[in-house]
């Protein structure tokens, strides 16, 4: 989509953290994109294939638009979570191209659709089923840069890289070794932290 307006800017974002997410995967290994780097899991391809799995809800089936893409993790037997992790045997360019294919889908919906069509989240009450396009779309923009931020912060611990974009960091300027520098001095300035600055409920 080109141009300006409402549309045009809601897409214009989600399409900013959609090429944040496969920025995060450039020049990983298989190990590295599947590895979890949390006590939760979370892990770089699980994260791609999860939002291509929330897209193909909210800008699909929630709007009677729903995708030819197979969906395991529906399945009576699929695994917990199974949308959020990639099996040893699932080439990462495979998810990757799924992720891509959900991309065209969800933006055939939004360009088929005005912000105001309303649509139907089928697992919510019925009286909180009646979902905007608009809406939805702000709900995939939180989620997808929500997940960004994960995206972000797992690559850095992997191997020290960092920043929102390709062309543009977003970091303050600081070679290789002030970098480390200013983390020890965060380290110290935190174990200085005096008592009763435990903020709240603390």
């Amino acid at each position: 989509m080109t141009g300006s307006g409402p549309k045009a800017d809601l897409q214009h974002y989600l399409q900013s953290a959609r090429e944040a997410m496969l920025w995060k995967l450039d020049g990983l290994s298989g190990y590295d994109m599947r590895r979890p780097l949390t006590p939760t899991g979370t892990n770089l391809l699980g994260l791609v294939k999860h939002l291509g799995a929330c897209e193909l809800g909210y800008l699909g089936t929630v709007f009677g638009r729903p995708s030819d893409e197979r969906q395991p993790w529906f399945d009576d037997d699929a695994e917990p979570d199974a949308d959020l992790w990639a099996r040893a045997d699932e080439p990462a360019a495979d998810v990757v191209a799924f992720y891509r294919r959900v991309w065209a889908h969800s933006d055939a919906t939004i360009a088929a659709l005005e912000l105001d069509a309303v649509g139907e989240v089928a697992s919510l009450p019925a009286e909180l089923r009646a979902m905007t396009l608009h809406r939805a779309l702000v709900h995939m923009i939180a989620e997808t840069h929500r997940h960004a931020g994960h995206a972000d912060l797992l690559r850095e611990l992997i191997d020290g890289s960092a920043g929102l974009r390709e062309d543009h960091d977003n970091l303050t300027p600081r070679d290789a070794q002030r970098w480390p520098e200013h983390r020890d001095r965060l380290e110290r300035l935190a174990r200085q932290a005096g008592p009763g600055d435990d903020g709240p409920g603390g």
